[in-house]
């Protein structure tokens, strides 16, 4: 049980011309740069003390890694020799890793919105685009330069976030995002809770709700078409919402299969959001790609994923601190209630689910967790059974591979984009480390780096 947790990050935004939202900010012991990411340009030469490039056994010591036009030209072992560059890093004392790949996040909402829900009504999309854009500086300033959004109530301000981090006009990780919800009426995706009347419930949220297979693919095209990089079913009921129990099923496994043929089609992964065992088989057998939580699963329906290589992106680490602060903070009991009839049951899974030999994928549910503690559940993975490399791979190449990114991230290696982090001391003996980044980079330029 944690003692205490970090404050959140609340970057300072300046506004300028048009709306453009430019962060600027400091977090903790490390110096962020007063420049937003572009292509970059020269050669950068950077000395680790160890590099963990996210796809060998072991680390190796003493290593140079040079970048150019953001991507990684050269990694060569560190002789001591000067380096012929004036724009050279020393990291000599820290640990260099991949940048890092949350699987699973909303940047649209903060876990302190489950005590009032009604605050997304009373959002403007202004206030919202903002929201989104200062959770994504959080999470790039704590090392993870990819996520992959996981359904949205307001898919279109997360495709504008998407286009002005992309544009070099923001920080922020690469983002993927699933666009909307696919939801049933009142379904775990359907913001529909007692603090919001029904004629305050925004347009935009309601995207993703269909009643068959042939609304949910309508819904699914739809959502492609809008810039939906994959789709996001909500195929069982979830913790924090209201009407719905997290083991009780809500899409058929037709409705599922709708969205994936759809998706097929286009070139495009379905995730599921399930709790419900019923829900899970149903999932996989519908074609699904992954599943986000599977707190329920049974061992057969564990075994049935491996059959069908479907993978897991399990948040084993936010039941804890929705059961202290979420506690303190005055959620809802219903909430408290659903969270713990399926934290422990999730971390069952998840162990079965490792032995068992699923892919796991990092995913925090970042809004359920604090987007500042995007490092924090390394270590209960490892806890749970997890070995430490395996559960770093996890966020790197594993999660790259699934995303279809992997020639561009996940790995420290000749050709990939220069998306690096690094940490003091020896993740692999200490994964709380991870909590720590002290220096990042994203295809090249520095976003945050330690202070002397």
């Amino acid at each position: 049980m944690l003692v205490s947790f970090p404050s959140s990050i609340r970057p300072k935004l300046c506004q300028i011309a048009l709306g453009i939202l430019l962060p600027f900010t400091s977090a903790g012991a490390a110096e962020v740069k007063d420049h937003l990411p572009g292509d970059a340009s020269g050669v950068t030469v950077i000395k680790c003390g160890a590099v963990i490039d996210g796809l060998a056994p072991a680390p190796l010591t003493k290593q140079l890694i040079t970048i150019s036009n953001g991507r990684i030209t050269s990694i060569e072992p560190d002789d001591g020799r000067p380096i012929p560059t004036p724009n050279s890093l020393d990291l000599s004392d820290f640990t260099c890793l991949p940048g890092l790949i949350n699987t699973h996040v909303h940047l649209d909402g903060n876990p302190e919105d489950s005590v009032d829900y009604g605050v997304y009504a009373r959002r403007t999309p202004e206030e919202t685009l903002q929201l989104i854009l200062d959770n994504a500086q959080t999470t790039l300033l704590t090392g993870f330069t990819t996520v992959r959004h996981v359904g949205a109530w307001f898919p279109d301000r997360v495709y504008q976030a998407r286009e002005i981090i992309e544009r070099g006009d923001a920080l922020g990780p690469r983002i993927q995002t699933a666009g909307p919800y696919l939801t049933i009426p009142g379904g775990g995706g359907d913001l529909t809770f007692p603090e919001i009347p029904p004629d305050r419930i925004p347009v935009e949220s309601q995207q993703g709700i269909a009643r068959t297979p042939v609304e949910f693919a309508e819904r699914a095209e739809a959502a492609i078409i809008a810039g939906a990089d994959f789709l996001k079913v909500i195929a069982s009921g979830a913790v924090f919402s209201m009407g719905t129990s997290p083991g009780a099923p809500e899409m058929t496994q037709a409705d599922i299969a709708s969205v994936v043929a759809v998706a097929k089609r286009y070139g495009k992964k379905v995730t599921a959001h399930v709790h419900s065992d019923q829900s899970g088989q149903d999932a996989i057998l519908a074609g699904v790609d992954s599943l986000e939580h599977a707190s329920l699963l049974k061992d057969a329906t564990i075994d049935l994923a491996v059959e069908h290589n479907v993978a897991f992106s399990m948040d084993i680490y936010n039941g804890t601190y929705t059961d202290t602060i979420g506690r303190q903070q005055g959620y809802p009991e219903i909430f408290l209630r659903r969270n713990t009839d399926t934290t422990e049951a999730q971390r069952i899974v998840f162990e079965k689910a490792y032995k068992k030999g699923v892919t796991l994928l990092y995913g925090t549910d970042a809004a359920v967790l604090p987007h500042d503690m995007g490092g924090w559940q390394f270590a209960i993975m490892v806890e749970r059974g997890m070995a430490p490399m395996d559960a770093i791979k996890s966020a790197t190449s594993v999660a790259a591979k699934h995303l279809s990114i992997d020639l561009d991230v996940g790995a420290i290696t000749v050709g990939k984009r220069g998306d690096l982090v690094a940490v003091k001391g020896d993740p692999l003996t200490d994964m709380t480390a991870l909590r720590r980044i002290e220096f990042v980079m994203k295809g090249g330029k520095v976003i945050k780096e330690p202070i002397d």
